[in-house]
């Protein structure tokens, strides 16, 4: 699969190949704050197959967290494009697809123990107080 993408003002372009590792919705309180109040639209897709085509993001890692991640947006107009955890993956935002029905819809949702009372999750949709596993 090969997912296109950009920023808001289209400074800032990226290709993402590979599978897709993850498809999920996230309901953590970090995401909330980067989406203005809702829950994220993801694709955890291989660290290998990223990279930017056009333009530099500006990164942001807070130094106040044990295992922080790193958060990369246009620097002109703020677009959160990805989040590269400490793991092998990035985590591609949906919204910032060129094509968002690529992303076909989330396999779980995590860390509904932020979940607002005006987030929805569909119904049957697996879900997780934290990441699986954790």
């Amino acid at each position: 699969m090969t997912l296109e993408g950009r920023c808001y003002c289209g400074n800032v372009r990226y290709v993402a190949e590979g599978e897709p590792v993850l498809k999920a919705q996230c309901h953590c309180r970090e995401c909330q704050y980067i989406t203005g109040g809702a829950p994220n639209l993801f694709m955890a897709m291989p660290l290998g197959g990223f990279r930017y085509t056009k333009g530099t993001p500006k990164s942001f890692t807070r130094s106040d967290l044990e295992k922080p991640v790193t958060r990369e947006f246009c620097p002109d107009c703020g677009t959160h494009l990805a989040t590269k955890p400490q793991r092998p993956v990035v985590v591609v935002k949906v919204g910032t697809l060129d094509d968002p029905k690529q992303f076909g819809g989330p396999q779980m949702a995590i860390y509904t123990i932020d979940r607002q009372p005006f987030h929805q999750i569909p119904e049957g949709l697996p879900t997780f107080e934290r990441m699986p596993g954790r």
